[in-house]
């Protein structure tokens, strides 16, 4: 019931009006007066930040802000996979026989994240990670290998919550709300993908790097609000790392497994 009730409320709410009254206000300069509370709410490490408060002039400037390399290190070492993002790993493992993963106990397909049945199949058996940006989170995202850019698509329409509410209660937000998808052949000529996914009714996704050949660490896009980036590794081709489990924190450049 509570199900239902979640999805009934949010499909009345998300719409074109909803998202256009979000980005209008975010990148309004009457949104700049909010800049100061937002930090305190979420309790945001200025020292990291590449430029002081007062030069932001909107809400929206100060949400993809950058920060200081010196605060992202990248793990070193040509096999050596690193955190697209700072957040909070909302579930990772291994990718099923079927072709399915897990998240807050919901299954999701590979197919219908992907939208493309021969894409999948590279991913049966293979291995996951979802990374949560929460509101107080850097949105900017980087790229996790070293790697060539195969394909790039963009599916889907509307962009529903991914926080623990919308991954509990939602649909399928995942494999559901707008995405942006990046086809990768990784340093050991194996396959992954970088999956940006859409949330809180704004499908903002802005891709910032345009070359065929990511570097490991590089930035190559950020999101307008809180989201998610899903990666994926195929069969063979990635060994976590320990310490990415669910609940674990991660920043930027941080070891998230190795390439095999």
């Amino acid at each position: 019931m509570k199900h239902k009730v979640y999805q009934s409320l949010i499909e009345l709410t998300n719409g074109k009006w909803s998202s256009l009254a979000i980005q209008r206000f975010a990148k309004s300069s009457w949104s700049r007066k909010i800049i100061p509370s937002y930090i305190r709410t979420y309790r945001i490490e200025m020292k990291e930040v590449s430029q002081s408060i007062d030069t932001f002039p909107t809400l929206h400037d100060f949400f993809i802000r950058k920060i200081q390399s010196q605060y992202h290190p990248i793990v070193n070492g040509e096999m050596v996979a690193s955190s697209p993002v700072d957040g909070k790993v909302e579930s990772a493992g291994s990718i099923t026989s079927n072709g399915t993963f897990l998240v807050k106990e919901k299954a999701y397909t590979v197919t219908n994240l992907l939208g493309n049945v021969d894409q999948a199949s590279l991913y049966v058996d293979g291995t996951y990670i979802v990374f949560y940006l929460s509101p107080a989170d850097y949105h900017r995202i980087h790229s996790p290998v070293n790697g060539h850019v195969k394909k790039q698509v963009t599916l889907g329409e509307k962009s529903y919550p991914v926080n623990q509410a919308g991954l509990t209660y939602g649909k399928t937000p995942i494999s559901g709300n707008y995405r942006q998808i990046t086809n990768l052949i990784c340093s050991n000529l194996k396959h992954c993908a970088v999956i940006s996914v859409g949330a809180m009714f704004v499908n903002s996704i802005q891709m910032t790097n345009t070359s065929r050949d990511w570097k490991k660490g590089e930035e190559i896009g950020y999101f307008t609000f809180g989201s998610t980036v899903v990666l994926l590794f195929e069969k063979n081709a990635f060994q976590l790392d320990s310490s990415i489990t669910p609940g674990s924190r991660v920043r930027v450049g941080e070891k998230i497994g190795s390439m095999l």
